[in-house]
């Protein structure tokens, strides 16, 4: 009976070391292509340190009423998301020029519509030259019905910003700031992410005017 042929005993871990040295690879190839990226998102955002420090300030006062903001830990540059101004005409972050407390919301998101008289009376007790409440209605091709809210409900300090096609709420997503409605985010002039607030919020509570005071010296 002829003798049963041997099979090489280092084929496989040979095929194995191979296949080990591919993932490394790929990881270093990945983790060098990430980092790269935070590297030059950290250089593109340089001009956003003093919204840092912005949030810095702001941390101790986060609590109570607004214990769910959280300071932005990282420059990060939000100034090229655009909607429409009062007049209809674009506007980015950026543009507004202040310091500002902007509300993303709609008049399907419940929340939004119970917290709307409370934005309404901060900007009417610290709105001006430094800092103002900007409201953004997200409602599709809607405008109409969302001014009609603000009308009902006695709406008289804030103007009516909007972004009616979606776009905006996707931008914030893709900075992973918007998981719902209401999102409420406090931006310095630049456009720079001091902190962002998920959720419903008393904003005209003393909580949340020392947090705002502390983050934008106002």
């Amino acid at each position: 009976m002829p003798d049963t042929p041997v099979r090489p005993r280092r084929a496989l871990p040979v095929l194995l070391g191979a296949a080990v040295a591919g993932v490394l690879a790929g990881a270093v190839a990945v983790y060098v292509m990430v980092s790269g990226e935070r590297n030059g998102d950290v250089a593109a955002n340089a001009h956003c340190a003093d919204a840092v420090a912005a949030g810095a300030r702001a941390a101790p006062f986060a609590k109570g009423e607004v214990a769910a903001f959280r300071v932005a830990t990282e420059p990060e540059s939000l100034a090229g998301l655009a909607f429409t101004d009062p007049e209809g005409k674009p506007v980015t972050l950026a543009g507004l020029g202040k310091a500002s407390l902007v509300n993303i919301w709609a008049t399907w998101c419940v929340p939004c519509r119970e917290e709307m008289p409370t934005l309404d009376r901060l900007q009417a007790a610290m709105g001006g030259d430094r800092f103002a409440v900007v409201p953004i209605n997200i409602d599709l091709n809607a405008t109409e019905r969302a001014k009609a809210f603000l009308d009902e409900i006695g709406v008289r300090n804030l103007p009516f910003y909007s972004e009616p096609s979606g776009k905006l709420f996707q931008d914030l997503k893709r900075h992973g700031l918007a998981i719902g409605l209401p999102t409420t985010l406090l931006v310095d002039g630049k456009g720079c992410r001091i902190g962002v607030l998920e959720g419903p919020a008393e904003w005209d509570s003393d909580d949340a005017k020392a947090l705002i005071k502390a983050a934008a010296g106002v």
